[in-house]
């Protein structure tokens, strides 16, 4: 399909945790509830129905802001009165409302039929993760957990602004069918998500960061120095034209012309 007339929009996709396990009467109080709770967020941030294009995905919302709406408003504002309307929702309720957002930005075409794109593929696969739902699952009190693209989080969450918390964010591998993202997990109010140790990014996960935050919007691929070898190579000298040729692992130190080992010398080659 031909990219012409695709525009770089900000996608959110908000899903229901545990909507497989509601009857039919409480899945459309559990969508009314939803619906209700998006629309309070646009309104906060000004953007009118009009405004943001959004399709029904079940127990799921997708959506897709003009390129006018500042994301700054949808990682601030806009999350800060979802997770608010989600917790006064659920005061005192058996099944609380809680929701999964994933969310990023990029090209985004209308065929008619929908919202096309990778943009659109990545929000929803942060969304739908292992990782996030490991993260609900953990913190079986919020309300409202939000995953970020790498790209939005180090172009528009890490500049902060009103809102916005970017310090209580936390870096997690995220791998499903073709994506590989280095994506960013929040709770609002909370100083960080608990992320447990084998979720992919975490400390000693075969990714190769060892834990150490990545903000570079995309996979990491474990570049670096080779491992620390406890027993280095040993340390070699030669004698060629007068110079001193000295190897050390693979790394030769001084000027260097070539060696050449003539028949009967010893062992100095």
């Amino acid at each position: 399909m031909s990219s012409a007339g695709a525009i770089h929009r900000l996608v959110v996709f908000g899903d229901a945790c545990a909507s497989g396990t509601l009857g039919m009467d409480a899945k459309k109080r559990m969508r009314a509830a939803m619906y209700e709770a998006f629309g309070e967020a646009y309104a906060a941030i000004g953007v009118e129905p009009g405004a943001v294009h959004q399709e029904d995905r079940g127990d799921g919302i997708l959506g897709a802001l003009r390129p006018d709406v500042p994301p700054t408003l949808m990682v601030g504002r806009w999350v800060d009165t979802l997770y608010e309307s989600l917790r006064e929702h659920n005061a005192g309720r058996d099944r609380p409302l809680r929701v999964r957002v994933g969310m990023n930005a990029g090209l985004v075409l209308d065929d008619g039929r929908g919202l096309v794109g990778r943009a659109v593929d990545l929000a929803c696969r942060l969304c739908d993760s292992t990782t996030a739902k490991d993260v609900m699952a953990r913190a079986e009190d919020a309300d409202l957990l939000v995953v970020v693209s790498g790209w939005l989080y180090d172009n528009v969450v890490s500049e902060g602004g009103r809102h916005v918390e970017p310090g209580h964010y936390r870096p997690a591998r995220v791998r499903s069918k073709e994506t590989d993202e280095t994506a960013w997990f929040h709770i609002p109010r909370r100083p960080a998500p608990p992320l447990s140790d084998d979720t992919d990014g975490a400390p000693g996960t075969p990714d190769g960061t060892d834990g150490a935050i990545r903000t570079g919007g995309g996979p990491t691929r474990g570049d670096g120095p080779p491992p620390h070898t406890a027993d280095p190579p040993p340390r070699r000298s030669y004698q060629a034209g007068g110079d001193l040729q000295v190897f050390e692992r693979n790394t030769i130190h001084g000027g260097f012309t070539g060696i050449r080992k003539d028949r009967g010398e010893g062992d100095g080659a």
